[in-house]
């Protein structure tokens, strides 16, 4: 196989941060497995209590992500990667003298991965990882003997205040040095209040401080590219369809519903969902390092790697088949019977969430309270409502990202590496995607074994029975009660019908 990215690859050294993030260790597999001249991976690790990065790295080659490698005896390739010490929200990225002067003399290739994903997360914190992290890497890269590239991930809703994106970059929403002397001046709680006046039409300080952070990069003055992706998802191809461990977005509630926990989310069906698999976003990032090599002389390229204008998703076209699914690949560990709906608003999941998701909640906690346990549900559906409501605008939006960029990247790749590192989703058909996720979920995510589900199935069986008697026995009580406190035929006819529907719907 011929392949060009893999040839730019060969005898380089590639510094890595964000390495133990989802995108991140993913990049990393790929790398190793596909680009094998690849001389070593540095990769920027946050010493962590009780824990020494060497033991952090060896935690991470562990990892699900290189399963397809232990199958293909292929972990001897582990000994290329090399941790470092180090932190993006420290002043130097918190590097020892030796490892900075290491990284200046031998590596080429950047991907800075590293950022504070976190919308609860105050605006002086999220500067510092996500801004003034990534002016500490551009610093390192301009001191790189034989820097070759630095791919910066950012994301395709930095510029969320618009609805329709194109693949540039948008003027800054501040002066970045008048926002840093400021948010420098200020403490955390009298930053707190200022925050709205400063984000302005941002809708939290993630996508304000990655927009100033694109910025830091175009005026770094060195090669560089930045990648835009939307929301992540789980794989598509590679290593294994569906393989994940991260738990946001569809992933986290698919989790949850396939516990029996989650039976309500406020979605716009009709809407268009911009998901992107990783490993398409982790090939995206490996050609764009290649490419700036290739077109050193075409500047700053941007990238958006998303869906919605090439393989528009909607969650009305696998509406049908989430809960056949959720049963072809049940749990073992499922609660309750699983049922997945989706309503139109907030207000509507908020007064489903009190009888759906709360009271069987605080049932539940008391039972395992009384057996020794920890209590967890009523906590957990509390988060939940509270994120929804910060995530309200990003539920009910829909945004175009346009993407002729990348989708032209991968038509000026030769055929064996269009193949080797697809950008190209038209082929993928959201419904067996899908059906691949839900079985990721599973495996990766509730680390359930396929050898389960015999087992799984039968009890997913029991649980629909105790599931229909429970509904038999609420609409027997419902009746009972009307038939008691009401006498008239248009009461009975007139009240039942839409306060059982009611109920009913909301099992």
């Amino acid at each position: 196989m011929a392949s060009h990215v893999t040839d730019f690859y060969n005898g380089k050294s590639v510094f890595i941060t964000g390495g133990t993030g989802f995108v991140g260790i993913c990049l990393i597999e790929k790398l190793l497995r596909c680009c094998h001249g690849v001389k070593n991976i540095y990769l920027l690790i946050r010493p962590k209590k009780g824990k020494e990065i060497t033991e952090r790295l060896e935690e991470l080659t562990k990892n699900s992500v290189f399963n397809r490698m232990r199958e293909e005896k292929q972990t001897d390739l582990f000994k290329k990667l090399i941790a470092v010490s180090g932190d993006v929200g420290e002043e130097n990225l918190g590097l020892s003298l030796e490892d900075r002067t290491t990284l200046i003399n031998n590596v080429q290739i950047v991907f800075h991965s590293a950022a504070t994903l976190d919308f609860e997360a105050d605006l002086k914190n999220t500067t510092n990882i996500n801004l003034l992290g990534t002016r500490r890497i551009v610093e390192l890269c301009q001191e790189i003997k034989n820097f070759k590239v630095l791919v910066h991930v950012s994301s395709a809703y930095v510029n969320s205040t618009l609805y329709d994106v194109d693949e540039i970059i948008y003027p800054a929403p501040a002066d970045v040095n008048t926002f840093l002397k400021l948010v420098k001046s200020l403490d955390t709680a009298a930053l707190d209040t200022k925050t709205p006046e400063i984000l302005k039409d941002h809708p939290n300080p993630y996508t304000f401080t990655k927009h100033l952070a694109e910025h830091e990069v175009l005026n770094g003055g060195i090669p560089a590219s930045i990648v835009r992706p939307s929301m992540i998802i789980g794989a598509w191809q590679e290593p294994v369809p569906g393989w994940t461990i991260s738990k946001n977005g569809p992933q986290g509630f698919l989790m949850g519903a396939s516990k029996g926990i989650v039976r309500r989310l406020p979605i716009g069906e009709n809407l268009v969902y911009d998901y992107i698999p990783v490993d398409i976003v982790v090939n995206n990032l490996i050609v764009a390092a290649y490419n700036v090599d290739r077109d050193s002389d075409k500047g700053l390229k941007v990238y958006h790697c998303t869906s919605s204008t090439c393989n528009a998703f909607k969650w009305q076209d696998v509406n049908e088949e989430i809960n056949k699914y959720l049963h072809k690949y049940p749990l073992r560990s499922a609660v309750w019977y699983p049922y997945l709906k989706f309503l139109p608003s907030l207000f509507l999941f908020k007064i489903s969430a009190i009888f759906v998701h709360f009271i069987p909640a605080y049932i539940l906690d008391t039972i395992t309270r009384l057996c020794g346990g920890r209590p967890i549900l009523v906590r957990l559906h509390t988060n939940v409502n509270k994120s929804l409501g910060r995530l309200e605008k990003f539920i009910f939006q829909e945004w175009r990202f346009n993407n002729p960029c990348m989708l032209q990247l991968h038509e000026s790749l030769s055929p064996d590496d269009q193949k080797l590192f697809t950008l190209d989703i038209k082929s993928l058909i959201w419904k067996d995607y899908m059906l691949d996720l839900i079985l990721g979920v599973r495996v990766y995510l509730h680390n359930e074994s396929p050898k389960s589900l015999p087992k799984a199935r039968s009890k997913d069986k029991i649980l629909m029975i105790a599931h229909l008697g429970l509904q038999a026995a609420l609409l027997g009580l419902i009746w009972w009660l009307v038939k008691i406190l009401f006498a008239s035929t248009w009461t009975k006819t007139g009240l039942i019908v839409p306060i059982t529907y009611l109920l009913f719907d909301q099992l």
